[in-house]
């Protein structure tokens, strides 16, 4: 279930800089900014990719692929331009040398792919912002978005008038079964008003995700 984190907002204005990230391809999954997102690393290339970020800045590209193209992830699938950069917040390394990992969501970043000299992808990343909501949009679009967000979550939204518009759009999106192409709609709108009657729209069409 998505939530929103306890150091709320997430670092802005981040120089990812000019050297390649580690790009981890997932099927059907989206990183969003602020989203804590829970992964197990299993995969040799995935573990020496976790051992690199260790290492160094922590910081991995979660690029999204398409479902028609599952079936290519043993070798080099295809992803989205628009990706999720986020930091290794925590990690624990097995012994059997899988890792579990909770990355923090950082940014939107369009992403470019690069030679990689690893077992695993890299990409050059361009850090995505977000054209901000008018007040009036705002002051339209909060109420339903935090309503929405209780609903599926059952749980009052304390915070509601301190979270950016954006982040609301993006948690209510994440607490709904939304078919991928919605969902990389949503994910890839850098209009804040937009992705909010987007995130709105898909509220009324799709259920929430079974509470776990």
């Amino acid at each position: 279930m998505a939530n929103v984190p306890d150091a709320w907002p997430p670092p802005s204005g981040i120089d990812f800089g000019t050297s390649p990230v580690p790009m981890f391809p997932l099927p059907g999954l989206f990183l969003f900014p602020g989203q804590i997102l829970p992964l197990h690393v299993f995969e040799p290339r995935y573990r020496q990719m976790i051992t690199d970020s260790l290492d160094g800045p922590g910081r991995i590209v979660i690029a999204t692929v398409v479902d028609k193209d599952r079936d290519a992830l043993p070798g080099r699938p295809p992803v989205l331009p628009i990706a999720g950069i986020g930091e290794i917040a925590r990690h624990e390394r097995l012994e059997d040398g899988r890792f579990v990992i909770w990355l923090c969501g950082l940014s939107r970043v369009r992403i470019a792919e690069v030679a990689s000299d690893r077992l695993y992808r890299r990409v050059l990343v361009d850090a995505l912002g977000e054209i901000q909501a008018t007040d009036d949009e705002d002051e339209r679009l909060r109420p339903g978005l935090v309503a929405g967000i209780e609903k599926c979550t059952g749980k009052p939204l304390d915070c509601a008038s301190t979270v950016p518009l954006g982040a609301l759009a993006d948690v209510l999106t994440q607490c709904l079964c939304v078919p991928e192409g919605v969902l990389a709609a949503i994910h890839a709108e850098l209009e804040v008003a937009e992705r909010g009657r987007k995130a709105l729209a898909a509220a009324e069409r799709f259920p929430p995700r079974r509470k776990t």
